[in-house]
C-alpha cells in the first residue's frame, strides 16, 4: 500500500517533467527586431497611426494636393514644419538644423530651386511620408492632411521665411 501511495505522490513531479509542460516556452516565434520585415497588410492602420492613402512612394505622385494653400493651412503647416522639420532641416530650411549638423551627410536644404520649382507636391508629401536615406518616416505621426498642410508651408511660405532668418542673422547657417 506504501508503495502505490510513494508513487502516486511522485505522478506530479514526473508529469511537470514531460514536454508539454514547457510548450508555450519553446514555441517558434519571432522575436522583435527579428528576422525580415514584411509590408503592412493592405488598408491596415498602424496602433496611433494614420492611415496613408498609397502603400509606397511610387504611388504617391499621381496624388494631387487636396488642401489649397491658403493662409490657415501654411501656418498650420509652418507650426508641423517647427515640430517635426526644422530640428534637421533648420528654422530656414537650409539643412542647418542643430540635429542635422550632426550627420555625415546634411539634410536636404528645402529652399533650392529643384524643391521650390521643379519637384511635385507628390514628391514632398511621399518623402514626408515614406522618408528618405536619413529622413524617417512621418506616416505614424502626422495625418495625411497634416502632411499636407508641411507641403504647403514649403512650398509657398518657407523661402520668405528662410530670407527673413538670414537677414536677422547673418551667420544663419553657420551656427
Amino acid at each position: 500500500m506504501r508503495c502505490w501511495f510513494l508513487i502516486f505522490l511522485l505522478i506530479p513531479a514526473v508529469a511537470l517533467a514531460w514536454p508539454w509542460s514547457r510548450d508555450m516556452m519553446n514555441q517558434p516565434s519571432i522575436k522583435p527586431q527579428e528576422g525580415p520585415m514584411t509590408p503592412f497588410p493592405e488598408n491596415s492602420v498602424p496602433v496611433g497611426g494614420y492611415p496613408t492613402p498609397t502603400r509606397d512612394a511610387i504611388s504617391s505622385f499621381r496624388l494631387a494636393n487636396p488642401i489649397k494653400a491658403v493662409t490657415a493651412s501654411v501656418d498650420h503647416g509652418k507650426q508641423l514644419y517647427t515640430i517635426y522639420c526644422a530640428p534637421c532641416h533648420g528654422v530656414s530650411g537650409r539643412g542647418d538644423g542643430p540635429v542635422g549638423k550632426k550627420f555625415p551627410v546634411p539634410p536636404m536644404d528645402l529652399t533650392n530651386d529643384f524643391i521650390q520649382k521643379q519637384a511635385f507636391d507628390s514628391w514632398i508629401f511621399a518623402t514626408i511620408t515614406f522618408g528618405g536615406k536619413l529622413m524617417p518616416a512621418y506616416s505614424n505621426d502626422l495625418s495625411p492632411d497634416e502632411r499636407w498642410h508641411v507641403v504647403n508651408y514649403i512650398r509657398t511660405q518657407l523661402v520668405a521665411d528662410s530670407q527673413a532668418v538670414t537677414q536677422t542673422d547673418p551667420q544663419g547657417a553657420s551656427r
